[in-house]
C-alpha cells in the first residue's frame, strides 16, 4: 500500500469521526484530494443545497443571500441544554479572537426545531451571544428541506411533557461559493477550530 493511500484512508477516518452520526452518510460520499489542502477538503456539492428561511429579524435567506463571504453553519435548537450553547458559547469566542478577520466569517444557526422557534424566539435566545451569528429558521417543510440537504442528523426525542431533539453537533464549514469544504467536530479544541476558520477565510 503507497504512501498516498494510507493518508487518504485516515484521512477518510478522521472526517466520519468528526461529523459524528448526522454527517456519516455524507462522508461516506465524500472523495477528498489530500494535497495542500490542510485540514479542508476540495470543495464539494455533496453536502449543502438551496433553502429558504427566515432569519431572527424576519428576513427571508436563501443560500445564494451567504453567497459571498465563508460560512460555518451549526444545526440545533433554543432549548437545547446543552450542546447548542456550548458550540454557540464556542463560536463566540472564535469571533473574538478571529479579531478583524471575523467579519469576513458567517456564523449561522440552523434550527431543527420549527415547530417551538420562531424568529422572535432565535432573536431572544441569540442575544446571549456574538451578534453576529444570525440564526434561521422556517416551516417544517423548509427545515426538513435544508436538514436532508446538509445531511443532518435530527430526530424528536420525548422528554416527560415535552420533548428534545437529538442532531448532528457538527459545524459545517462553507466557502464563500457555499460549497461544503470541511466540518469543526463538537467541543474540539480551540485551537485546531480556530486554525480551519483561517483556512477557510484564506481559501475564499
Amino acid at each position: 500500500m503507497s504512501i498516498r493511500t494510507i493518508r487518504v484512508a485516515l484521512w477518510g477516518a478522521v472526517v466520519v469521526a468528526a461529523l459524528g452520526l448526522g454527517g456519516l452518510f455524507a462522508w461516506q460520499s465524500l472523495k477528498p484530494r489530500v494535497s495542500d489542502l490542510g485540514d479542508l477538503i476540495a470543495p464539494t456539492d455533496t453536502v449543502g443545497g438551496p433553502f429558504t428561511l427566515k432569519d431572527q429579524n424576519g428576513r427571508v435567506v436563501t443560500r445564494d443571500d451567504l453567497k459571498g463571504k465563508p460560512s460555518a453553519m451549526f444545526f440545533g435548537y433554543t432549548f437545547c441544554p446543552d450542546v447548542c450553547p456550548t458550540t454557540l458559547t464556542e463560536a463566540t469566542l472564535w469571533l473574538k479572537t478571529l479579531g478583524p478577520d471575523a467579519d469576513r466569517l458567517q456564523v449561522v444557526f440552523v434550527s431543527v426545531d420549527p415547530e417551538r422557534d420562531t424568529s422572535e424566539k432565535l432573536k431572544e435566545y441569540l442575544e446571549a451571544f456574538d451578534p453576529r451569528i444570525r440564526g434561521l429558521t422556517g416551516t417544517p417543510e423548509q427545515v426538513a428541506e435544508i436538514v436532508k440537504a446538509y445531511r443532518v442528523y435530527a430526530r424528536r426525542v420525548p422528554a416527560g411533557q415535552t420533548y428534545l431533539m437529538d442532531h448532528t453537533a457538527t459545524v459545517y464549514l462553507m466557502n464563500a461559493q457555499q460549497r461544503f469544504v470541511g466540518a469543526i467536530n463538537y467541543q474540539e479544541a480551540t485551537d485546531k477550530a480556530l486554525s480551519k476558520l483561517r483556512q477557510l477565510l484564506a481559501r475564499s
